[in-house]
């Protein structure tokens, strides 16, 4: 099973769901953004990645700035809530199979787990 942690309206995860079935794969596509994860799912997901919170956050995005998630000082739990409260701050798309995931940037990552 292979699960797409998808934003249909970025480019990159896109492309990433076109590389998937241009393979044969056609994954279970999560919207992430309508369908809210808990903090369990986002920990399995970070597990499977091999990466703190703070690795998966989107730095560019305006709620990183406004809640001020450069502070080196907060704690795994308070970026992890800040990605739970704020969707967009999750890095994507993510592509999970079995108990391994990588972010599909550059798209290709996702040939690594194929």
């Amino acid at each position: 099973m292979t699960t797409l942690y998808h934003n249909p309206r970025c480019s990159k995860s896109r492309l990433t769901l076109a590389l998937l079935r241009d393979r044969g794969i056609e994954p279970q596509i999560i919207l992430y953004l309508e369908q809210q994860l808990d903090a369990t799912q986002l920990q399995d997901i970070l597990d499977k990645l091999d990466m703190r919170p703070r690795e998966l956050l989107r730095r560019s995005d305006e709620a990183y700035k406004r809640l001020d998630l450069k502070d080196l000082n907060l704690s795994d739990k308070r970026l992890l809530q800040a990605m739970l409260d704020y969707p967009k701050l999750i890095q994507r798309p993510i592509v999970v199979r079995g108990k391994r995931a990588v972010i599909g940037r550059p798209p290709e990552n996702v040939l690594n787990l194929l």
